[in-house]
């Protein structure tokens, strides 16, 4: 299992799911589940992409096999229906993998949680960094004439 806001996307993502799928072995299966835009906006920002929109594009993404729109009320929620062997944590996210073990465990959830340290370089490698890249651009006042 892998989570994530996935808000616009970029290689780094393809490259967390790849990675994400290789811990499962050759067999594996990747579940994603896509933070919802409630959620997005209280621990980020407002989203850019509805989440509807976002999980569309992350099923597209070879080598995922479903995708799940995350529950606001409670995030472990999917993880007790889907019960995964592993969950990935992204390299930006702040989870401590064996802090979120252990609040599995008290669930009832034995699945490992491991951190994906990898990143794939970009200079655009987060969404941040493409928004920041948009709102620096000076545009000419007609490039967006063709986007009506």
């Amino acid at each position: 299992m892998a989570t994530g806001t996935f808000d616009i996307i970029h290689p780094g993502h393809a490259f967390y799911l790849e990675e994400t799928k290789k811990l499962g072995g050759t067999d594996a299966k990747l579940l994603v589940v896509i933070a919802t835009d409630k959620t997005v906006e209280k621990h980020k920002r407002i989203p850019i992409i509805p989440q509807e929109q976002r999980a569309e594009m992350i099923s597209k993404i070879k080598g995922v096999d479903e995708v799940v729109i995350g529950d606001e009320e409670d995030p472990f929620k999917i993880v007790d229906e889907k019960q995964p062997d592993i969950i990935a944590i992204g390299p930006d996210q702040k989870f401590v993998p064996d802090k979120l073990e252990q609040s599995l465990k008290k669930r009832g959830i034995n699945c490992k949680v491991v951190k994906i340290k990898d990143y794939k370089k970009f200079d655009l490698d987060s969404s941040c960094k493409i928004i920041r890249k948009i709102k620096n651009t000076h545009f000419n006042e007609n490039v967006f004439d063709e986007c009506e």
